[in-house]
Formats: structure tokens, sequence, C-alpha cells
């Protein structure tokens, strides 16, 4: 398994906290890599999770969550998502909405939950974006089994005026 998991590790991917709230206000968030456009025409993207999270059963009963896209800069939202904790929020900057919204992130999605499949140890979630919003910068790149930079362009000597 850990042979697999090294050999799926060379797709380099960006970084993503997916964020929900129940009606009654209970709130999770989780990091993932999994987060792809499905649709442009119904807007429709995906995102999987593990069933060992804790944080499934709330996922699966809120009906909604938000992607975070995260900047070069927010690897520290990365890892305290991908951290257990009682209180995950705690300290983070959001952003006004009926969802948890991190600031400061590349882009966010809010989405309704349109399916759910079973993927295995996954849970593979189906969402229909209602809304979203988008920012300039660089994004967080996951691969290899750690965080990466870009690195800008570089002029060579032989492309110097």
């Amino acid at each position: 398994m850990r042979l697999l998991r090294e050999a799926l590790g060379q797709f380099a991917t960006g970084v993503a906290v997916i964020t929900t709230m129940t009606d009654d206000g209970e709130r999770a968030g989780v990091t993932v890599n999994s987060f792809t456009s499905v649709s442009l025409d119904p807007p429709l993207v995906l995102w999987c999770l593990s069933n060992r999270v804790p944080s499934a059963p709330l996922f699966l009963r809120a009906g909604r969550f938000a992607v975070n896209v995260l900047a070069a800069d927010q690897d520290h939202l990365s890892r305290r998502f991908a951290t257990p904790s009682t209180d995950k929020f705690a300290g983070v900057e959001l952003l006004g909405a009926p969802l948890p919204i991190l600031a400061g992130t590349l882009a966010s999605f809010v989405c309704r939950t349109e399916r759910v499949h079973d993927g295995g140890d996954h849970h593979i979630f189906v969402g229909a974006v209602e809304g979203y919003q988008r920012a300039e910068g660089e994004p967080l790149v996951f691969h290899s089994g750690r965080y990466r930079e870009f690195w800008p362009e570089m002029t060579t000597a032989a492309g110097a005026a």
C-alpha cells in the first residue's frame, strides 16, 4: 500500500480545505488534494473524503460545503485542517457567508451536495456550484509528500537584451 501511495504522490496537486456547517451551527473542515472540476454546464465539482475521518458523518449530514483553494503562503491552514483538533477554526479569519469560507484563498466555491458516491475507503462528493470567487496569486502545491513552490521565470544571459 505504501508503494502505491508513493506512486500516486508523483502527481502534483493543488491543496484545498473543504469546510461545512450544519443547520445547528456545527462546523467541520478538512484538507484535501482530491478537488477537481467535473462539469461547467451545469457547474459541478468533486472531492473525496476518507470514511475514517471523524467529521465524515457531519459532511454527509450537512448537504453543503465550501471549497477553499489555498495560496502558496497558506500551508499553515493546510496543516491545521489536516490535524485532528477540537476547534480547527479557532483564530482563523473567515469571510461572512452561510458556510465557513477561509480568508485570503485563491478561490472559493460554495456548493450544494448533489451526490455522494461510494469510493472504496472514501466518499466521493459531487457538488453543484452555487457561488464562487477568485483572486490572483500562486497556489499551494503538494508533490511527493511535501509542499512545493513555483519558481519565477528566469531570464538567461542569452535572453537578456
